[in-house]
């Protein structure tokens, strides 16, 4: 069994940064190989949407909201992957979640638990 942990989270005041930590863990022989990694969100009353999303020896995917102050980047060998954020507004005010997508040897797709981001005007 595969668990992701995000942390990171808090409260920032507009314009402020933060910078997004999700790892995989699990038992020996469960973390396979690791085929994408991405961000999420969910603001309250709105649907999930995809903050971010890279994909391993290819490319990386940004929602156009976020281009050029969000940064998502993946360390394979830690089976980890970060989001930094910056000059926050407070409309990205949201629970913000990790997916990873593996090989185990078939194809799965795991979230974290979430982590809030409150963003103060």
């Amino acid at each position: 069994q595969v668990q992701l942990a995000e942390s990171g989270g808090g409260l920032v005041q507009a314009g402020g940064s933060l910078r997004l930590s999700c790892k995989a863990s699990g038992s020996i022989g469960s973390i396979g190989s690791i085929n994408d990694m991405a961000w999420y969100r969910q603001a309250p009353g709105k649907e999930r949407e995809l903050v971010a999303r890279l994909f391993t020896g290819a490319g990386i995917d940004y929602a156009n909201s976020v281009k050029g102050r969000f940064t998502i980047s993946g360390d394979n060998a830690k089976n980890a992957v970060y989001l930094q954020m910056n000059s926050l507004s407070p409309e990205e005010t949201a629970v913000y979640y990790c997916n990873i997508g593996m090989y185990t040897p078939n194809y799965h797709s795991y979230w974290g638990q979430g982590t809030r981001v409150t963003v103060s005007s």
